[in-house]
């Protein structure tokens, strides 16, 4: 019930005896906080970048199977048979498909993130939501499609003797965390800047084109130990994407292998810094998506 306490309608302010401490000013959020109080929201979002993707094509869904076989095999040829970086890797395939899965996610996140404000521009102009739910259902929509790829890894171990251990299945969830985290803060970063400024969607697909380059994917860890200096060696040790990839051979990999490539030295402190590097990039990659947020709808 409302009443008014002064006799001048201009004067007049109301006494109310509902609870206002229920709502919130608009356009002000808690930032990725708020991804759990519009779980709804979020879930239409992910289905309709799943749901769209593979729209009026032949084959839908077999895509997610026939292009990274295709990478896979174009990999596999050239680096491991031409070149012989094959030679002392005992299931080189293995190797090489671990690693190239795990960077597909990355690549796919990260390019999804950065695109998700862009592509979701008629919602930004429209209506109020936090905007972190785009980002964030970009990175789930690429974990979606990283697990067709998943599952077949999982067979070929499977046929070659893999068992689950605790250890081999807590340094997979780790590894897909850390490519998970590291997505999503700085596809928020990028994504936010590239509103204003479309330069930051050519700079990500420079980091997509390196990214396999920059982890051991086709190549072993040994080879970079072999070649740099010490200090830069621990610095490459600790990348997030290098981490994670060996995380993944951990897993997936060596439960499979003669033991001939050793694991590298300080794994898992270097997969503890690696998580802190993805931390310290979601802190930033929300301030700065907050600091540009206001201005989403008018750049768009």
């Amino acid at each position: 019930m409302m009443q008014c306490a002064l006799p001048s309608p201009r004067e007049c302010w109301f006494v109310t005896s509902v609870d206002l401490r229920e709502f919130r000013t608009p356009g002000r959020g808690r930032g990725l906080l708020d991804v759990f109080t519009w779980r709804y929201l979020l879930r239409l979002l992910v289905r309709k970048g799943t749901q769209t993707r593979y729209r009026n094509s032949v084959l839908g869904w077999t895509w997610s199977y026939v292009k990274p076989a295709a990478q896979f095999a174009v990999f596999f040829v050239v680096m491991g048979v031409f070149l012989g970086l094959n030679r002392g890797v005992d299931n080189f395939a293995v190797y090489l498909f671990s690693g190239v899965v795990l960077m597909n996610f990355f690549n796919e996140g990260f390019g999804n993130a950065t695109r998700s404000i862009l592509e979701n521009g008629a919602l930004v102009q429209k209506i109020y939501l936090p905007r972190e739910l785009f980002p964030i259902a970009a990175i789930i929509v690429a974990f979606v499609h990283f697990l067709p790829q998943g599952i077949i890894l999982l067979v070929a171990c499977l046929f070659l003797g893999w068992t689950p251990t605790v250890s081999g299945v807590a340094a997979i969830v780790l590894a897909m965390f850390i490519i998970g985290s590291i997505s999503l803060g700085l596809g928020m970063l990028f994504g936010s800047v590239n509103v204003a400024y479309r330069d930051a969607q050519n700079v990500v697909e420079l980091i997509q084109m390196f990214s396999t380059w920059a982890a051991p994917v086709l190549y072993t860890w040994q080879l970079v130990h072999d070649s740099v200096p010490g200090w830069l060696f621990h610095v490459y040790m600790a990348n997030p994407l290098t981490a994670a990839v060996e995380l993944f051979h951990a897993g997936f990999w060596f439960p499979t292998s003669d033991g001939s490539l050793p694991k590298p030295e300080h794994l898992m402190v270097n997969a503890w810094i690696a998580v802190a590097v993805c931390l310290v990039s979601l802190v930033v990659g929300q301030i700065v998506f907050r600091r540009f947020e206001r201005r989403f709808a008018q750049e768009l």
